[in-house]
């Protein structure tokens, strides 16, 4: 079995080394950049998720993802169009239909901040406003009924824009179930490793 931890949109691979410090046998688990993934490609969200895709044939064995924000969307996609390769699925805040007034909001964010965080992680402000852009149209509304392994979605208490689309989420999934997280936001995985880690081990071991 193959664990492939998925980044957030503003995170690195790096993001998920405390929570993985906190489980077992570290030889299954990967975590590669998604961003990286693309090489040259331009920064849509179609590239994307095909480079993401090419990376899971790699692996020969059944994989669970376990995404967080625009890692769980890519892992949502790819459960919906490869029922047979995913074993379980874990989705930290994650949207099935795209909220367009909060990736707009967003993206005028992005527009005042400075160039340098966007850098250190190996790509540009433009390249993130592209890549947001070219998700505004994406819902999963109707596929998610057809989603039969077991999945685990997962909410801060304090993520107040995603919680309501993660509860939706868990109970369109058949074999869904949502978890709340007391006294974090968005980014569990740097906020709460050793939390999100316990979670992870009672899901997994089911």
């Amino acid at each position: 079995m193959r664990y492939i931890f998925v980044q957030g949109l503003g995170q690195s691979s790096s993001s998920w080394k405390k929570t993985i410090s906190f489980l077992g046998d570290k030889e299954q688990f990967s975590h590669p950049d998604v961003f990286q993934l693309l090489n040259e490609e331009k920064k849509t969200y179609s590239n994307l998720y095909d480079a993401f895709s090419d990376y899971i044939e790699q692996f020969s064995e059944p994989v669970i993802l376990i995404g967080l924000s625009l890692g769980a969307i890519l892992s949502l996609n790819y459960a919906i169009d490869h029922p047979k390769k995913v074993q379980s699925l874990v989705l930290i805040a994650p949207q099935y239909k795209m909220p367009k007034s909060l990736l707009k909001m967003q993206n005028i964010i992005f527009r005042f901040m400075p160039e340098t965080p966007f850098q250190k992680l190996g790509s540009s402000k433009n390249d993130f406003i592209q890549l947001t852009n070219t998700m505004m149209e994406l819902n999963f509304s109707k596929a998610l009924k057809g989603i039969e392994c077991n999945t685990l979605v997962i909410c801060g208490k304090k993520d107040i824009a995603n919680k309501r689309a993660a509860k939706q989420v868990a109970k369109l999934i058949p074999n869904g179930c949502f978890q709340e997280i007391e006294g974090v936001g968005h980014e569990i995985n740097t906020e709460a490793p050793e939390k999100l880690a316990s979670i992870l081990k009672e899901f997994l071991k089911k």
